[in-house]
């Protein structure tokens, strides 16, 4: 009978609810900090007793999210750049020619285990300063080079992930278009490739917070990103209490821009398995 099935624990249509998501917003624990901070915040403006450390920071915050922009700029160029390289390995691991297979496997392989700071220093000094054409000279900045250097491993990776894609499709798919008389290029284009990209959208967004995360290397090659320029208001300001904080800042800069990335991937990853 109908009015005998038991549904599982959590909303009516059987999914778990998460923890807070039957609360008020304003109740939720990032709300509840986020309140808790305009409270102090106004208390230190409205009786004057702002800490010499915090006054420091609201002068150097600009700058500081200038600084930030740098280097979510070099990780959407890193990322873009990987992703298509990582399609065009990727689609080469799958090639019926093994020496195709084989020079993509070494590919991954290298690039996938190679430290990220290593490949940072290795295009920084390995590419010229200057790029010389006919009576042309065009300078090739550092920013550049850290973009390549983390490309390369964002490539492997994206390579990785479109193979795992491309053979999750099950092969009864790919029977069932060949009997209706598909090419093979319309199968990929029109049946595969449309749930290989639904599939990579969870592990390339982790992907991309793992390369934002990694441009804080940048400044160790001379690049004036977020890291470069809390280095230099810790020098300027020069005391203990603001270098402190200006660090934590740091955290909470990359925090707050990759953290909303990491919530949206388990949201897709979620409807995925429902789906």
């Amino acid at each position: 009978m109908a009015s005998e099935i038991a549904l599982p624990q959590g909303s009516a249509s059987g999914l778990a609810l998460a923890p807070d998501a039957g609360a008020p917003a304003w109740r939720r624990p990032w709300a509840l900090a986020g309140w808790a901070a305009l409270a102090l915040v106004a208390f230190w403006v409205g009786t004057g007793s702002t800490p010499t450390a915090f006054v420091h920071l609201w002068k150097w915050l600009p700058t500081l999210l200038r600084g930030l922009l740098a280097n979510v700029e070099i990780s959407v160029l890193a990322m873009a750049l990987g992703t298509l390289a990582g399609l065009v390995v990727g689609a080469l691991s799958l090639s019926p020619l093994r020496v195709l297979r084989v020079a993509t496997r070494w590919y991954v392989q290298v690039f996938r285990n190679a430290p990220v700071l290593v490949l940072i220093y290795f295009t920084t000094y390995v590419f010229p300063f200057e790029l010389h054409l006919v009576s042309w000279t065009f300078p090739f900045p550092d920013w550049i080079k850290v973009v390549l250097g983390l490309a390369l491993p964002a490539s492997a990776n994206v390579a990785e992930i479109f193979r795992g894609a491309i053979q999750s499709i099950p092969s009864a798919q790919w029977e069932a278009a060949q009997s209706l008389a598909f090419r093979r290029g319309e199968i990929f284009r029109l049946i595969v490739l449309p749930q290989c990209l639904r599939r990579m959208l969870p592990p390339w967004m982790n992907l991309y917070a793992s390369i934002t995360m990694s441009t804080a290397l940048a400044s160790l090659v001379g690049v004036h990103d977020v890291v470069d320029t809390a280095q230099i208001a810790s020098n300027t300001v020069a005391r203990t209490d603001f270098t402190i904080l200006v660090y934590f800042t740091l955290l909470g800069l990359f925090f707050a821009y990759c953290y909303p990335i990491a919530r949206a991937t388990r949201a897709l990853e979620r409807r995925h398995d429902r789906h």
